[in-house]
């Protein structure tokens, strides 16, 4: 529904958004962030049993609720507006969203319903340098093994996610055209007996809360998924763009929240500064920006979900928009905190950390409105 969430997908936000106050508390991600840990485990099971969040857009056949990507963007905004610390986005976004899209059933019954069942981590890496879903980007390289199999040799560089995943979703060059294999990096990591062939190394990150890894493969077995991977990763590509826009607009909107409420405590000159002009305005053009966000990755979920042409276009267009949105946001709030926004203890930084990486991630918003000009013929 384009025109906006229908009662369903309100009470979805009312539900993940009390879940998350209480398990993704400010105090409980900074003890995350500072003990190096990338899940709390305990909130992940508790994810998965109490409300079924990581099923929420997988075929009901394969364990999951069977909602789409309007769903999945309600529950990335709320995600996002924690701060959320776990595999929620490789695992149910990028992979989850990988394997229902594709027409493999065999590869959709083996890893789909332990995703959905918060059982399976697992990730996605396209592009070996950028990291983006591109498969120009593609110089990883599969050859038919002696046993009907597969083994992959390259670098994949920036996957999130990617030393942790239990399986792994790989694009490589197989005979001149791009495919998708699968990787199971735990039996893989755990081979005995010379070398394994994977390596993934945890990258130094701006974002404290999602970690990003190199995964280096040589001679690794691989599973080839059926199917017509670049159509798929075209439709994957538009769908993760949806979803983290959806993400970053409730980043920014915690980010506004969490100025407002700093604006109404904080007295200058005998006043609060929430009173002074200067700061309203601020505040209020930063409330029109994050509502066109909200309303921009909502759209473009509907629009993905009804099979609309313009889907692709609306993804890249809320894409660009939020993510500018975010990285503004959550300056602002640390301008409005003053002194203390800049301190390690405040939660403000955490933000922009979040906000300048997701920036990056699938695509730069100046490639994103590069995109949207040439789908709109401009």
């Amino acid at each position: 529904m384009i025109g906006g969430l229908t009662e369903e997908q309100e009470e979805l936000r009312a539900l993940a958004r009390d879940f998350l106050a209480d398990t993704s508390t400010t105090a409980r991600v900074r003890a995350l962030v500072d003990s190096g840990r990338v899940r709390d485990d305990e909130v992940w099971r508790q994810m998965a049993e109490q409300v079924g969040l990581q099923g929420i857009a997988i075929p009901e056949e394969y364990g999951g609720a069977g909602m789409g990507p309007v769903e999945l963007g309600v529950v990335a905004g709320e995600l996002g507006r924690a701060l959320f610390v776990g595999p929620y986005f490789s695992s149910v976004v990028l992979a989850g969203q990988t394997l229902t899209t594709c027409s493999d059933e065999a590869a959709r019954a083996a890893w789909l319903p332990g995703i959905a069942a918060g059982e399976l981590t697992a990730t996605l890496a396209v592009g070996d340098l950028t990291g983006e879903i591109d498969t120009a980007g593609v110089t990883t390289t599969a050859a038919a093994a002696d046993d009907g199999g597969w083994t992959l040799t390259g670098t994949k560089r920036f996957v999130v996610d990617g030393d942790t995943a239990g399986l792994l979703l790989l694009a490589a060059r197989a005979g001149g055209e791009v495919a998708l294999f699968a990787v199971d990096a735990a039996a893989v990591d755990a081979a005995a007996g010379g070398p394994p062939g994977l390596r993934r190394e945890p990258l130094p990150n701006l974002d404290l809360t999602r970690p990003l890894a190199t995964v280096t493969l040589d001679g690794v077995p691989a599973t080839r998924l059926a199917g017509d991977a670049a159509a798929v990763l075209a439709r994957v590509g538009d769908l993760v763009a949806a979803a983290l826009a959806a993400e970053q607009a409730g980043g920014a909107a915690a980010a506004l929240e969490m100025a407002v409420e700093y604006a109404k405590i904080r007295v200058q000159f005998g006043r609060p500064i929430g009173s002074f002009q200067a700061i309203k305005h601020r505040c209020a053009d930063l409330l029109c920006e994050i509502e066109a966000a909200r309303v921009a990755a909502e759209a473009a979920t509907a629009m993905l979900a009804a099979g609309d042409p313009e889907g692709p276009l609306a993804a890249s267009l809320a894409a660009a928009w939020c993510a500018t949105a975010y990285t503004h946001a959550a300056k602002e709030n640390i301008q409005i905190h003053g002194g203390i926004g800049f301190t390690w203890e405040h939660p403000a930084h955490l933000y922009l950390r979040r906000a300048k990486t997701a920036e990056l991630l699938f695509g730069t918003p100046a490639r994103h409105r590069a995109r949207v000009a040439e789908l709109a013929g401009i």
